[in-house]
């Protein structure tokens, strides 16, 4: 599964090297020069991890990691900060301001992708590499298939994320505003029942293992993924 990207630098060069570096290791990338550009590329899409600048043109990056982290609708995003300073105690303040990783440049491409993904991992259970499994039913996060009793089962994207967290999550009733937040990132533009639509086709192509049983219905509540009846 390809993840998003934004990149928040106001130096055209570095955000061409990192688009470069993002293409070759199969990520996509979001751009903005300034803060206000990311406040509006964040309100039309939220990304999946935020490389972040220490110096912008309109303010201090560390600053805006801790306005991203107050921020309910933000504060789930990974951030790795970007900066020329590399003494101790600049990496403490980009830690203490939220930040889940530290760039100092000049840095490789290939550190930057190694630290991207190993963030997320960390912080995004989807693009993990872990094995899950409830009964027949099994994810292989390393290779992102999903396998109902040794057959592949064929997902899109979004289903596999719904699937995914609720194989993550068991047991727990979700109403759909909370899967918007969960797998679409809380975007404004969606309408909720866009979550049922993506339920139906979950549940249809898991229809022929019988796992579609899985995906509850909770009226008036959500969805819940159980195994009991």
């Amino acid at each position: 599964m390809s993840a998003n990207v934004l990149i928040i630098e106001d130096e055209p060069a570095i955000r061409e090297m990192v688009r470069m570096a993002l293409e070759m290791a199969g990520l996509d990338l979001m751009e903005a020069g300034c803060i206000q550009d990311a406040q509006r590329r964040l309100a039309e899409q939220l990304p999946d991890l935020v490389l972040l600048d220490w110096m912008l043109p309109d303010g201090a990056g560390v600053d805006y990691a801790r306005r991203l982290k107050k921020d309910e609708a933000t504060a789930h995003l990974p951030v790795i900060m970007l900066t020329a300073r590399g003494e101790e105690e600049d990496k403490i303040r980009g830690l203490e301001s939220g930040a889940d990783d530290y760039v100092t440049k000049p840095f490789s491409p290939r550190e930057l992708i190694a630290r991207i993904k190993a963030v997320l991992r960390r912080t995004s259970p989807q693009f993990s590499e872990e094995h899950l499994q409830v009964e027949g039913l099994v994810i292989d996060g390393a290779s992102h298939r999903v396998h109902a009793e040794g057959a592949s089962i064929d997902l899109g994207p979004t289903e596999y994320r719904l699937l995914h967290f609720f194989m993550h999550h068991p047991e727990r009733v979700y109403s759909r505003s909370q899967l918007l937040d969960r797998i679409w990132g809380g975007s404004v533009y969606i309408d909720e029942r866009t979550v049922d639509v993506h339920i139906r086709r979950l549940r249809k192509a898991l229809e022929a293992s019988g796992y579609d049983r899985l995906i509850q219905t909770v009226r008036g509540a959500g969805y819940r993924f159980s195994s009991k009846v």
